[in-house]
């Protein structure tokens, strides 16, 4: 889409994996590196920064590192990934520069918008959208209506996109 450079950070080795075989395929240039969050990238900043975190609300604040449930599990609230994101985030901007995050509203939109402010950006929620409850939200049902995360019966949830921008 026109950027100069493209830098991705996962911390699975098969997304890795996949991202650099794709970019492969695809001849487009892309930087790849496995890490935690903003690990890889330290002294950095980028002019874009787009996020889709583990943001599904479990049993546990435990993070499971070597499971398929790493791309999902957020902590009890769904946070714990979303917070580090909106603490570390604003160092790893450039003058202008923007964080796109998508998360469900399950995990706490208001707090995201919060805590990018606190940490000097200027915050919106860019985009909303309604959608059936996936697998794992829907297997999670009773746990998250147990907490008061989602009203009794729910078959939907709101994802949305937070935008979060550095000033110049």
């Amino acid at each position: 889409c026109g950027a100069g450079a493209v830098t991705a950070v996962d911390l699975s080795r098969r997304a890795v994996l996949a991202a650099r075989v794709n970019a492969r395929l695809h001849r487009t240039a892309l930087t790849v590196h496995r890490g935690d969050l903003f690990g890889p990238v330290d002294g950095r900043r980028f002019d874009l920064v787009t996020a889709n975190p583990p943001y599904v609300p479990s049993h546990t604040d435990r993070l499971v590192r070597h499971r398929r449930a790493r791309s999902w599990d957020g902590g009890r609230d769904g946070r714990a990934v979303i917070d580090r994101i909106c603490d570390g985030v604003a160092a790893h901007l450039g003058p202008g520069g923007a964080l796109l995050m998508v998360h469900s509203a399950v995990s706490g939109v208001q707090a995201s918008l919060d805590r990018l402010t606190a940490a000097g950006l200027t915050v919106r929620v860019a985009d909303r959208s309604r959608i059936p409850l996936g697998p794992v939200m829907r297997a999670r049902t009773a746990l998250h209506e147990a907490r008061g995360l989602v009203e009794p019966g729910a078959a939907d949830e709101e994802l949305v996109v937070i935008e979060a921008v550095r000033g110049s």
